[in-house]
């Protein structure tokens, strides 16, 4: 398992922690944006950081690891190789979180919802309806960061490489629009 200051290392070391104003998936503004892909292009990194979620649900009898497309993609092949059972990915069909390319939850599987980052967890939260509306039993989601600093509560064990308390404002309340000196930026995958 990593340490925090070994996380925060490897983070650091992407360039993935941004600063400036941004409009996160959830649609609330923030002064500070994690831009995982910066880590997730590094092999090496995505396997230290896999390898402290597949430790921490080794012994929960996972069987099938999903993430939500973007973020969870890599995320979840690796953790799933490191685990030694099969990964795949959700994506959104007509804005609705569906499974597609012939990926198919059993009944009564044993799965592990992961995800790359969360502030409030719900892309997370509809992956974990996704797998309950197809019979699957959700063991634990595993993030490689918690934004909202341990307050998102998916009904299931919870593991995250790294907590966070990274400030986020609804639109309408943010400090850095009412300002005005900085646009705001959409980095992320879904505009």
């Amino acid at each position: 398992m990593l340490e925090k200051s070994q996380a925060i290392d490897i983070f650091s070391q992407a360039g993935a922690l941004l600063e400036g104003h941004f409009r996160l998936t959830s649609g609330r503004h923030s002064n500070q944006y994690m831009q995982m892909a910066q880590v997730l292009k590094y092999p090496a990194f995505t396997e230290q950081l896999a390898r402290h979620l597949a430790e921490a649900f080794r012994d929960d009898g996972v069987e099938l690891v999903v993430g939500p497309a973007m973020g969870g993609i890599v995320v979840a092949y690796e953790v799933a190789r490191q685990l030694g059972v099969p990964g795949f990915f959700t994506e959104r069909e007509n804005g609705l979180m569906a499974l597609r390319r012939g990926f198919v939850i059993e009944p009564g599987q044993r799965v592990l919802v992961v995800e790359d980052v969360v502030t409030t967890g719900g892309s997370v939260k509809e992956v974990i309806e996704l797998v309950q509306q197809h019979g699957g039993q959700v063991v634990g989601v595993g993030v490689l960061v918690d934004r909202s600093n341990g307050q998102v509560d998916f009904g299931a064990k919870l593991e995250a490489v790294l907590t966070l308390d990274i400030s986020s404002w609804e639109a309408d309340e943010c400090p850095l629009c009412q300002e005005g000196r900085l646009p705001v930026v959409k980095p992320g995958s879904r505009t």
